[in-house]
């Protein structure tokens, strides 16, 4: 039986790309800092896969992850890191790259400083959506301006818009005051009218709670996508009778495509539970991708330090369990979409290298170097299943 397992680390990076300072991103190191801020990281399993290796070939310096506890974790690994082609450091590309479908377009983008967004534009976002006007149009951080914005939103019923260094237009608003259905149509009218500026995304945010202080954001959260520019991995699994699982936001990033069960989980915790939930199930021929957006929403943006090193120790503390269930012939992949460095300036994704890792029982154990793109990785899943080589990416697979 022939099954595949993605574990994405959403913004997870091991250093700067070489194309870091095209981005202003010179020096960002997301897992190297967070490592050297909290005297190192108790993560033995990732290590016994080679992460420390990765961290070093792709800095040219020692990683500062510290003593690590002992443990029985002895799965063969593969082990290297990836250089991202596509033009953008967002969700989005480094998914679809990833697959097999690198961005080679430039995104649109809004300005960050206020209004962000044109008056024509949401003039007939308001006008469709029978919206009294808006709260927001700035960049800013989704927890941030719900608390600066949630209690004029619950007063006056205009939605909180805003955008980031990334292709995004965000609507927040609440779930019982505003209405989750009407949250959905309103960004469903907005990503109609939006077509026209090239955005990868809409996103709704919304959130709960009655004042300032004590609003949080719910796990409703959903992503209006465009789809990705060319065919996935994803697709040639579906279209060859495959099964193709999503976990989290992942069905949401490829706008449906290629997916044949989607599953919605959020919070490390319940995201590791299904994971491990749908891979136990998971038949013959199917790929199971996981998103663990903690890292990037949670950690990431909001330059949680600690709250970072805390959820990467987490995530390695339950991978045995993954490892317990794996079949003679599964494999599983460990890698990121991009950069968020939480020691770094500003609050967005960094572009950086990351992290590739393949274990299973029968893998040969090699260090895989620099690979030129993230779509070695959707090249080495149509390989192993038999598939039809993809447009971009070389296969890393034991032969």
């Amino acid at each position: 039986m022939k099954r595949a397992i993605i574990l994405m680390l959403d913004s997870v990076g091991v250093g700067g790309a070489q194309d870091a300072a095209k981005f202003g991103d010179q020096g960002a190191d997301t897992l190297g800092h967070i490592a050297k801020a909290n005297n190192g990281l108790k993560v033995p399993n990732l290590v016994a896969l080679g992460l420390d290796k990765i961290m070093q070939a792709s800095t040219g310096q020692t990683p500062q992850l510290g003593v690590q506890p002992a443990t029985s974790f002895n799965l063969p690994s593969k082990y290297g890191f990836m250089q991202e082609i596509s033009h953008g450091k967002d969700t989005s590309s480094g998914h679809w790259e990833m697959a097999g479908a690198p961005v080679e377009f430039e995104w649109g983008y809004f300005p960050p400083e206020y209004p962000s967004f044109p008056k024509d534009l949401i003039e007939k976002i308001c006008a469709e959506a029978g919206l009294p006007g808006i709260l927001g149009n700035k960049a800013a951080s989704g927890t941030v301006i719900i608390d600066e914005l949630g209690e004029e939103h619950i007063k006056t019923g205009k939605p909180i818009c805003y955008t980031s260094a990334d292709s995004v237009f965000q609507i927040a608003a609440h779930e019982q005051h505003f209405g989750l259905d009407r949250l959905y149509k309103v960004c469903e009218i907005a990503f109609k009218h939006l077509k026209p500026y090239n955005i990868a995304r809409v996103i709704a945010r919304p959130f709960v709670g009655e004042k300032k202080g004590e609003f949080s954001r719910t796990k409703n959260r959903h992503d209006y996508s465009v789809k990705p520019p060319q065919a996935t991995v994803l697709d040639s699994i579906k279209n060859a009778g495959g099964h193709v699982i999503s976990v989290g936001k992942i069905r949401d990033i490829f706008a449906g495509q290629g997916i044949t069960k989607a599953v919605k989980a959020s919070g490390l915790r319940e995201l590791w539970d299904v994971t491990l939930q749908e891979t136990k199930a998971a038949p013959d021929f199917s790929l199971v991708f996981t998103n663990f957006v903690d890292f990037d929403m949670v950690y990431g943006h909001r330059r949680d330090v600690k709250g970072y090193a805390q959820g990467l120790e987490y995530f390695d503390s339950r991978l045995p369990e993954l490892a317990a269930q794996l079949g003679e012939e599964d494999l599983v992949f460990i890698t990121a979409d991009h950069g968020c460095d939480p020691t770094y300036k500003g609050t967005d994704h960094t572009r950086e290298h990351v992290p590739v890792i393949m274990f299973g029982k029968r893998v040969k154990p090699q260090f895989i170097g620099e690979r030129s793109t993230y779509a070695d990785i959707g090249q080495t899943i149509a390989d192993y299943f038999g598939l039809a080589p993809l447009k971009v990416g070389k296969s890393f697979l034991d032969k």
